[in-house]
């Protein structure tokens, strides 16, 4: 028996301007979305390009409340090429949230405030 990654799930509250956060800050795009006909829910599928590994964003079409993160001890981890670059275009975007200079990552967090570490390729 084997089993391999498939998706992580986060719930949000505006799938649009979640949508164009990941896109601008991750460069992540849409792979499949699913929406039932009752409009009660979307699930969007987002992925990188180079990994068979997704996000999904899910928006519930009757919550309106921010949803409960408890200590924000969980996290998305990404490894990028040019961790640099990605660092200047992050504090451009105000979304750097926490940095750890010693071991050479930061954190950025979405509008939902979920927290996605960013690492060098050499990580």
């Amino acid at each position: 028996m084997e089993f391999t990654f498939n998706h992580n799930n986060i719930n949000v509250l505006d799938l649009e301007k979640s949508l164009n956060f990941y896109s601008e800050a991750l460069g992540l795009v849409e792979v499949k979305r699913i929406e039932p006909q009752d409009g009660s829910f979307i699930l969007v599928y987002l992925g990188d390009g180079s990994t068979q590994h997704s996000l999904e964003l899910t928006w519930l079409r009757d919550r309106s409340e921010a949803y409960n993160l408890g200590d924000n001890e969980f996290h998305l981890a990404l490894t990028v090429d040019d961790f640099e670059a990605a660092y200047e275009h992050h504090q451009k975007m105000g979304c750097i949230c926490f940095e750890n200079k010693e071991m050479g990552i930061y954190f950025i967090n979405d509008p939902d405030n979920y927290w996605v570490e960013i690492l060098p390729a050499r990580f």
